[in-house]
């Protein structure tokens, strides 16, 4: 069983790191040659302003008074400069961001998965190309880009890291620190000065419809006013400086970011200065949103823009050369130049981009055998030179408007061209990928087939013996598949992806003679009873996929389990179980109806379910007073322990939410006590007995006095009615077993978990236990889904973790909200420990059962995953391929973990004690 799970941890870790291959792999290509406009710039210096986590809505729209928040802002957009919205792409956070605005391309989600304050891949930045950069703001983006600075020209200052604390008195005092530094330093400005403002902490602390969030705005506004006036008093008002204000990403309702939501996506941008364009007076615009009407600026001209654009137009405006990744197109309507800088600075962006086009292409080429080698044809050699030609043309012609019209076209052929070259290998890594899955997925079947079904007998030992004639086929396609790998000079992991499927079919082609005696099985089976339960299964199977886009589909899910008494003999037998079942479903199925997020919080939802813990614990403390064993005593104090960690969890969420609410920061105490509670709760339930009833409510405790100190409000309730439906499941499947063909004469009040089940115990699979299976991965998926989305990362409150901490730290909050998820996980998983006890239920079929569920479900999701359409799909698709894969590998993680809370004792008193089975 341990190599079995071994191995299948290391195909389902292929699989899963197969989808960063496919799908995540780096854009970037070296060996350009710099390209620059040829023409005078028109400003000397540039200066860029990032509020990082200002939506545009908040800083455009007026306020209920019909005033600007930013009044200053909205001059230059009515008298100085040009606007409009910056679209930025998934995942919408900082370091993506401003990699985005200032290098000029997307930086992949990987790269952001291995390094957070530093480079994981070499890239150029306009700031490379200054002459000297000064910049101010936060550490976590400033250092990336000073990383590698052999010329000593870019200087940056941030703030201390323990500065962004959500739980401030002042969560302002990040601008005020900025803005500040910039003034004392003024006079050394020279080239090009970033700046990055700290308005997202004020969003994660009080969300941006808040009044802080409001105040934080005009702050920023007022200082950039102040800002201006120095830059231009310092330098005569020589009218060479040009200023862009925008932000790294927005941020939702709810106060977080990271996916597609068009409140994250949506980030302000205004320019003005030196060769920026002044406002431009129409009378209708052109777009899909209601946004201008709202802002009362539909009369003046909107441009919006890529949010990789922001890095060429920087470099047209000081005269650099563009950053060689960069993939923006210079949004020439916004320049205040003559017409030949226009098409000269297009021409330059298309050149630039083409570049990049020529060398991954030569890099494919290189690595692909001539006759399997197919080009981009929509852009060939010749073509390529035809339109530089014409556009080169029209320039000398002065037709410059046709000339910044082909050069668009070849910027578009090129990103296209750019993108097949990326994407070239996609195909042939996803067709081994799905054939390593449908492999492993027949091959586990077979394993409970043939360990469950005797299939074999009769048939004669030839038969049973697979040919000599199979591993050598299988073999001479290894070496054949390892030769073409290795003269295309592919990456090591193309061989593990091409060759890891060949041992899997060679498994399951090994299990001919089980093949044919299951089809000779089911041919005896009648036909209508077969696909009856087939379509219930591949019902059921659509019914979690599509949880995963519609949460209501588990609302659904449950209302039809709650039926499950009626369509067995259950109802009739074990009535009082029944109605609790179908009154837990039933229960529980509100709880995906519940909003996903964007919860205000609401403590007394979190403290009255405290209070619902109380009442239960009374009623087991009860109960273990009535009892006459010689254990009560150690019983009883662990009850009383475990009560008042609720009650301690309970006054600290309560004392923690009033004191952020007058802005005093943190209690240390309640930080003290919220972790001392979740260091406790891994331990409280390895003291209690390890009788099954007592053990699982020990645990549920635990984890609820965790659960409390993270959430904020309706949650906190969805962990007790879970594991009520997980304790009425567990006398349901004792019901079901006692009226079958296998004798099960315990009862679930004496059952006790024991550390190693007797293999003897463990009987033979029936179609019941595939059902058993089923409501495992339902039940996992519902405690997934049921309070949260947890394909989106701005599915989580922020706020949730401020009973451990409020300076940002985004390891440390990210495993805390990662382990908030993973607790009904884990009731989940101890509540079918004990199923698996009670039932006598095979461990090892039920892993293959439950593992075959899950990657039909991954197959599923990997064939929806997109590379087209909106950021918000294409991140979607992929988050749910990578959730179901994470559950499968945390599955058995967490399946460890079950069977230590459920089966190891320790001693309050230090006394040993004995497991009785």
């Amino acid at each position: 069983m341990l190599l079995y799970v071994t191995l299948g941890l290391l195909v389902h870790f292929v699989f899963f790191a197969s989808i960063f291959d496919i799908y995540f792999t780096s854009p970037l290509v070296h060996g350009m040659t710099p390209q620059f406009t040829p023409l005078p710039p028109p400003a000397k210096r540039l200066m860029l302003f990032v509020a990082d986590g200002l939506r545009a809505d908040k800083l455009y729209e007026l306020d209920e008074d019909g005033n600007s928040r930013a009044p200053f802002v909205r001059n230059i957009i009515m008298n100085e400069g040009s606007w409009g919205i910056s679209h930025t792409r998934v995942p919408t956070e900082s370091r993506p961001g401003h990699v985005a605005m200032i290098a000029g391309f997307y930086e992949d989600v990987s790269a952001v998965a291995k390094g957070w304050k530093e480079n994981p891949v070499e890239f150029d930045s306009l700031l490379n190309e200054t002459r000297y950069t000064w910049s101010w703001g936060s550490p976590d983006i400033l250092a990336m880009f000073a990383k590698g600075d052999l010329r000593s020209h870019i200087f940056t200052e941030s703030y201390e890291a323990s500065s962004e604390d959500f739980g401030a008195h002042d969560v302002t005092k990040l601008d005020t620190w900025v803005f500040d530094h910039v003034k004392v330093r003024a006079i050394e400005w020279l080239r090009c000065n970033t700046l990055d403002a700290g308005i997202d902490t004020n969003g994660h602390a009080h969300r941006p419809s808040s009044r802080e969030y409001s105040d934080n705005i005009k702050l920023v506004d007022k200082e950039l006013k102040e800002i201006e006036s120095t830059v231009k008093d310092f330098y005569g008002n020589d009218g060479k400086t040009a200023f862009i204000f925008t932000a790294d990403h927005g941020m939702t309702d709810w106060g977080s970011h990271g996916a597609g939501h068009p409140l994250e996506t949506c980030t302000p941008f205004i320019a003005w200065g030196a060769g920026i364009r002044l406002p431009q007076k129409v009378s209708a615009q052109k777009f899909d949103d209601s946004y201008l009407q709202e802002w009362k600026l539909e009369n003046w001209k909107r441009q919006d823009i890529n949010q990789a654009d922001v890095a060429p137009l920087m470099a047209a405006l000081i005269g650099v050369p563009f950053p060689l990744n960069s993939v923006g197109i210079i949004p020439v309507d916004m320049l205040n130049t003559s017409d030949l800088f226009k098409a000269e600075s297009m021409f330059t962006n298309a050149v630039q981009i083409l570049e990049q086009f020529k060398v991954k292409m030569t890099q494919k080429k290189e690595a692909t055998l001539s006759f399997l080698f197919t080009p981009f044809k929509s852009l060939s050699d010749t073509k390529q030179a035809n339109i530089l030609r014409k556009a080169r043309y029209y320039i000398k012609q002065k037709k410059y408007d046709e000339a910044v019209s082909l050069c668009r076209q070849l910027i578009h052929l090129a990103l296209r061209g750019l993108a097949y070259y990326h994407t070239y290998d996609r195909f042939f890594l996803a067709f081994n990928v799905v054939l390593g899955f449908v492999g492993w997925t027949s091959y586990a079947s077979l394993l409970i087939i043939k360990s469950h079904c005797n299939l074999m007998r009769g048939v004669s030992t030839e038969a049973k013996n697979p040919s000599r004639l199979l591993p050598c086929a299988f073999v001479a396609v290894g070496v054949s598949v390892t030769f073409f790998l290795l003269i295309q000079a592919c990456p090591w992991t193309y061989y593990v992806y091409c060759l890891l499927p060949l041992p899997i079919w060679y498994a399951v082609l090994r299990e001919i003679p089980v093949i044919q005696g299951f089809v000779t099985l089911l041919s005896t089976f009648p036909p209508r009873r077969f696909l009856g339960y087939l379509l219930l299964f591949i019902l059921g199977v659509e019914v979690l996929v599509l949880s995963f886009f519609y949460r209501y589909m588990l609302t659904a899910g449950l209302v039809a389990l709650a039926a499950w008494p009626f369509i067995t003999a259950l109802w009739t037998r074990a009535k009082s179980i029944s109605l609790s079942w179908i009154f837990f479903c039933l229960l529980l199925a509100v709880f995906p109806l519940m909003p996903v997020v964007g919860r205000k919080p609401d403590i007394f939802l979190v403290v009255g379910a405290g209070l619902l813990v109380l009442l239960l614990s009374l009623f087991v403390v009860t109960s273990v007073i009535k009892r006459k064993d010689s254990f009560i005593n150690e019983e009883l104090v662990l009850h009383l322990l475990q009560m008042l960690s609720v009650v301690f969890s309970m006054c600290v969420v309560y004392g923690t939410h009033h004191s952020l609410l007058k802005k005093q920061g943190l209690p240390l105490l309640n930080q003290i006590v919220s972790w001392t509670i979740l260091a406790s709760s891994f331990v409280m339930p390895l003291l209690s007995p390890p009788v099954l009833f007592d053990r699982l409510f020990s645990i549920l405790v635990s984890s609820m006095s965790t659960y409390l100190l993270l959430s904020t409000g309706y949650e906190a309730l969805f962990p007790l009615v879970l594991s009520c439906l997980m304790f009425v499941w567990i006398h349901m499947e004792q019901e079901t077993l006692q009226h079958s063909v296998v004798s099960c004469k315990q009862k679930v009040s004496t059952i006790q978990f024991a550390c190693n089940t007797d293999a003897a115990q463990c009987r033979d699979l029936c179609l019941d236990d595939i059902r058993r299976a089923f409501f495992l991965v339902f039940f996992l998926v519902t405690a997934f889904f049921g309070t949260g989305n947890i394909a989106s990362v701005n599915s989580f409150d922020p706020s949730s973790v401020y009973c451990f901490l409020t300076v940002f730290s985004p390891f440390k909050m990210g495993a805390l909200i990662m382990w908030k998820i993973l607790i009904p996980f884990v009731l989940v998983m101890c509540a079918f420990e004990a199923v698996q006890v009670t039932t006598q239920l095979s461990s090892k079929s039920l892993f293959l059962m439950v593992i075959n569920i899950s990657d039909i479900m991954a197959l599923h999701f990997f064939f929806l995953i997109k590379d087209h359409g909106s950021w918000l799909d294409i991140g979607t698709s992929i988050s749910h391929y990578v959730i179901v894969m994470s559950m499968t590998i945390f599955m058995v993680f967490l399946n460890c973990l079950a069977q230590m809370l459920t089966t190891r004792k320790l001693s309050l008193c230090g006394r040993p004690k004995s497991h009785v089975i």
